[in-house]
């Protein structure tokens, strides 16, 4: 049992009682010191998926799962999403406050200056196989690029570090559009630095070197809003990924491309896609939408609702509120007439409406929203992850950057509990 004071918490037990330090954020959860445990006490927690432990203090984002918020360094996610771009966010995040005017110009200035890949690494996108997977190829390219960088790799220099941030930040999305060229057997598209972050990622993705591609300001809009609600979400896997990576001082290039590998498993980074594969799925089977809200709660049916619920948010999730209204903008805008947004509409109908989800509060979810308008502004299911992770690239630095500068961070070195055989006698080869 647990006897809680001040400062402190003790653990009773019959050997003898134990008092551990208790540490108190800004607000959250209150954390218990066990960081002797196993030198003092020689026991160690059990605690699959960390889903109970904290492995650092961090500053950066806020979530409440209860009343559903998301604050980055402080800010409601509804300010930045109606009010910020996406690289006023990404500055934010990585430098722990909002850019002056002035500043803000020169930071994305410096992005348009480093845009360009090394044409050097062309030949690493032709040597893949023309059906790659973009994140393959994405996190690759992110590791290889370190490379040539070879000299910011220091992640106690501080302008090493910036430098680091800027070239991620202003090639990632080169990178992703690169990637889908090659699956697609069309020629790279160069970046215009006329163009602000998003549409420009837009004109490298759909724009032919034949013909002008002319972008529509609400579609650019809508990315940079996906693109600021993807951008951090405390220690998710991947950016528990990127920290354990830098935890040994691997540079930032190759703690990134881990993140991305950890983004990559379809229970993170694909739930999107999912909801794609859902929606397919009902289409194929003759679009009645009535019949698998019927199969989603029926207890004994295997059938589950992609895009429905989260883990953390046990309310709405404030990133999907955003969104609804910006699906129904762009839906709107573009004119779109496609069975599986159909069927996504008449789910969420159902989800908003019908007594069995709002009582157990299964609404629609930011990966929900996000798979419906990825794909009505033309994105390819296998990109929907790639998006992810040029949404997620300034929290992971922020998150990589913060460890490296804690002076109580320590290289990751998690622990277990065997459960294997006892000294066992090796018997030669003829007594097996």
């Amino acid at each position: 049992m647990f006897n809680t004071s001040e400062g402190e918490i003790t653990l009773i037990n019959e050997e003898t009682d134990v008092s551990f330090p208790t540490v108190t954020g800004t607000e959250g959860d209150i954390g218990i010191d066990i960081s002797k445990l196993r030198t003092e006490h020689h026991r160690i927690t059990l605690d699959y998926g960390f889903a109970n432990t904290a492995g650092c203090r961090s500053s950066i984002t806020y979530v409440n799962g209860d009343t559903g918020e998301l604050r980055y360094r402080g800010y409601g996610i509804e300010d930045l999403a109606a009010k910020a771009t996406f690289p006023e966010v990404a500055y934010l995040l990585i430098n722990g406050e909002l850019p002056t005017k002035v500043e803000l110009e020169d930071y994305e200035a410096e992005l348009r200056r480093h845009t360009l890949l090394n044409e050097e690494m062309k030949r690493m996108f032709d040597a893949f196989p023309r059906g790659a997977h973009p994140m393959g190829i994405l996190s690759a390219a992110t590791a290889a690029m370190s490379t040539f960088y070879e000299r910011y790799h220091n992640p106690r220099d501080e302008a090493s570090v910036k430098e680091s941030t800027i070239r991620l930040m202003a090639k990632l999305p080169t990178v992703a559009a690169f990637a889908y060229k090659k699956s697609i057997g069309q020629p790279y598209m160069y970046p215009r630095n006329e163009l602000d972050y998003s549409s420009n990622f837009l004109q490298m993705m759909f724009g032919l070197p034949v013909e002008p591609y002319e972008i529509d300001p609400v579609v650019a809009r809508a990315l940079d809003v996906l693109l600021i609600l993807h951008a951090d979400h405390e220690q998710n896997c991947s950016t528990a990924t990127v920290r354990l990576v830098g935890s040994s001082e691997a540079n930032l290039f190759a703690s990134v491309a881990g993140g991305m590998n950890a983004l990559w498993g379809p229970l993170h980074g694909g739930a999107n896609s999912a909801v794609i594969a859902m929606l397919t799925h009902i289409d194929e089977d003759g679009g009645d939408v009535d019949k698998y809200i019927g199969k989603a709660k029926d207890k004994d049916d295997p059938f589950r609702l992609m895009g429905f619920g989260h883990r953390v948010y046990k309310n709405f999730d404030p990133r999907a509120t955003i969104l609804k209204d910006y699906a129904a903008d762009v839906l709107d805008r573009l004119g779109v007439h496609d069975p599986l947004l159909d069927i996504a509409l008449k789910l969420e109908e159902h989800a908003l409406t019908d007594d069995y989800f709002v009582e157990r509060k299964l609404y629609p979810n930011v990966d929900f929203y996000s798979g419906m308008i990825f794909r009505s502004l033309g994105f390819p299911v296998r990109m929907f992850t790639v998006l992810f992770a040029i949404g997620r690239l300034p929290g992971w630095m922020a998150q990589w950057k913060e460890m490296i500068e804690d002076p109580d961070t320590r290289i990751g070195r998690p622990r277990q509990v065997y459960a294997g055989y006892t000294e066992r006698v090796f018997p030669s080869v003829d007594e097996r």
